[in-house]
């Protein structure tokens, strides 16, 4: 293994050293689980399947807002408001 330094709030510390001892790890070990279900967590997918999975969604959804595909901007920053 590679030994490296992070630096991390007060707070961020606490809190992981209280669920280390939760789950009765170190908090390094806790510290790469979480690591590796970041990264786990990302999914690649290429252009052409991200072209696909687009493709196939359009036209799946219902809106009764007739000008949604002009003022879409609009009603995103709108329901991002709430």
């Amino acid at each position: 293994m590679l030994r490296t330094q992070i630096q991390l709030t007060e707070q961020q510390a606490m809190a992981l050293k209280t669920k280390a001892a939760a789950e009765g790890v170190s908090m390094a070990e806790l510290i790469r689980r979480c690591i590796n279900h970041a990264l786990a967590s990302q999914v690649t997918v290429e252009p052409r399947d991200r072209m696909q999975r687009a493709v196939s969604a359009a036209g799946r959804f219902h809106c009764d807002k007739e000008d949604l595909a002009v003022n879409h901007d609009k009603y995103l920053a709108e329901a991002f408001d709430k």
